[in-house]
């Protein structure tokens, strides 16, 4: 196995501590690049060379040519193709290959978009529109009961242990609170799902990268998670397309 060389440009979002998490889980070593929204580094040249679709995270492996792999879950997949030969987190069993390539997917399509939507119609969206509002968080509670449902008498989503198809999601739902959905008590077997995830070590680390874990912080101070939103507002000015 090639020797690991890996620039990882990253937010601290649930789309970029999906990465940081794979790369801790797996032990690889890694160099990282904040990318400041701010300054929209994202939609620099440079930085469109390595993901045409100007977001984050991405990476580049020095390693293998300075291979360049861009979008969450494809970029989870790429590192454990070629730095889990022992199928840690994406197994060798084609069965359970499918079966985790799947929740990939279902995070890709479903919670990821929705959950962002309800995030931003709750919280940035330049006016109020309920009719959205509910609609997305409907749909986010209703792809959290999906996860419920699957979690029952189980505590990984494939084959009883952790693998991508828990890392891929775990960095959004635990973020619910940000969408407007305040408790997920009507979801035990994710509520408890979630604390157990955290409570891995190489999660924690990775839920740090590149900056102090957000989610934990507003969890601790809920106060801080006001100030927040209204100055993302000021900031970012949504009015048009969403920078992560």
């Amino acid at each position: 196995m090639t020797t690991p060389d890996i620039t990882l440009y990253t937010a601290g979002t649930p789309n970029g501590v999906k990465v940081s998490i794979v790369l801790e889980e797996l032990g690889i070593p890694y160099k990282v690049k904040e990318i400041s929204f701010k300054d929209e580094e994202q939609k620099q040249p440079w930085f469109l060379k390595i993901n045409p679709n100007g977001k984050i995270p991405a990476i580049t492996d020095h390693s293998r040519g300075d291979f360049n792999v861009f979008e969450s879950g494809a970029i989870m997949i790429y590192l454990c193709e070629h730095y889990d030969p022992e199928g840690k987190l994406l197994p060798k069993d084609p069965d359970s290959r499918s079966q985790v390539i799947q929740w990939i997917m279902f995070q890709m399509g479903g919670i990821g978009p929705m959950q962002g939507q309800a995030g931003h119609f709750n919280n940035y969206a330049p006016e109020e529109i309920p009719y959205a509002i509910k609609r997305y968080t409907e749909e986010t509670k209703r792809l959290y009961s999906v996860l419920n449902n699957a979690l029952e008498g189980k505590e990984y989503l494939v084959d009883n242990k952790f693998t991508l198809a828990d890392a891929i999601s775990f960095p959004w739902v635990r973020a619910h609170f940000l969408t407007g959905i305040s408790s997920i008590d009507e979801f035990p077997n994710l509520k408890t799902w979630i604390e157990r995830i955290y409570a891995r070590p190489a999660v924690k680390k990775g839920l740090n990268v590149p900056t102090p874990d957000k989610v934990q912080e507003f969890t601790e101070h809920p106060e801080k998670l006001d100030e927040f939103v209204k100055n993302a507002r000021g900031f970012f000015k949504f009015t048009s397309t969403d920078k992560k």
